[in-house]
């Protein structure tokens, strides 16, 4: 164990990303923990509040950021400087996109069906670091040999086709496909090929005169849709918590 500890996380320095991701994942469990304490009145956690004004987690976050930024800058990959710099930026970086929705959308929708997307972009950079630390390299240059890294036009061609397919399938609206094919090309090749989501730029400018690849499109993403919406909704409320109407829906009594 000690073995692989050291070949795989400690000598191609990735300590740092790992403790950052950790401390990440705790900040963000930890804060949702405690703020729906305070949603429920229970516990001895209150909003900060001075002088009247509600102070948002995201304004620690991002002194924390910019404190664990600058301090992994000035350190170097190995020691305890840039270990500790890691754990602040991943407790700031969870504190931050905790209320990434309220930095969208500019407003309170911390509990609102809005406030959801808080919830997605931190399961999805999660996931997008754990496949970085495991040794996915972005564009799939871990996919060459060591002869074919040796040729830069080789990687250069590798890393340019792999971005291209990551942008054709943000372009037919498959954000979550594109995001993972920057670090997984062949996710990125499939959601180039298939059909485009409904109301995508794609869908907009090629299926405008195609009635029947328009249908199809639509009667595939409302499968997609209806197969994968309500796991995903509990999921997202099992870690999040139940957003204000789905909450005042599910507490409401029933009529006499």
């Amino acid at each position: 164990m000690g073995h692989w500890w050291y070949r795989n996380i400690v000598e191609p320095g990735k300590l740092p990303l790992l403790l950052a991701l950790l401390s990440f994942v705790t900040s963000f469990l930890v804060t949702r923990v405690i703020t729906r304490l305070i949603r429920a009145g229970r516990g001895p956690f209150k909003n900060v509040t001075p002088g009247g004004i509600h102070v948002h987690h995201v304004v620690p976050g991002v002194i924390l950021v910019i404190i664990g930024g600058f301090g992994a800058v000035a350190s170097a990959r190995h020691g305890f400087g840039a270990a500790l710099s890691a754990v602040i930026f991943g407790l700031g970086a969870g504190l931050v996109l905790d209320e990434f929705a309220l930095i969208l959308h500019l407003d309170d929708v911390y509990w609102s069906e809005q406030g959801r997307k808080s919830v997605e972009i931190v399961v999805l950079t999660a996931a997008l670091v754990a496949l970085v630390l495991g040794g996915f390299v972005p564009f799939g240059v871990n996919d060459l040999t060591a002869e074919e890294r040796q040729s830069r036009g080789l990687v250069a061609m590798n890393t340019a086709s792999n971005f291209f397919l990551a942008l054709v399938a943000l372009w037919k609206g498959k954000a979550r496909t594109a995001l993972f094919g920057v670090v997984i090309p062949f996710v990125a090749l499939f959601g180039a090929i298939r059909l485009a989501r409904p109301g995508s730029p794609y869908a907009k400018r090629f299926y405008a005169k195609r009635p029947r690849a328009r249908a199809k499109a639509g009667l595939r993403a409302f499968h997609h849709d209806r197969r994968w919406a309500r796991p995903r909704r509990k999921f997202e409320n099992f870690i999040g918590g139940t957003p204000d109407p789905e909450r005042a829906a599910v507490e409401k009594p029933p009529a006499p």
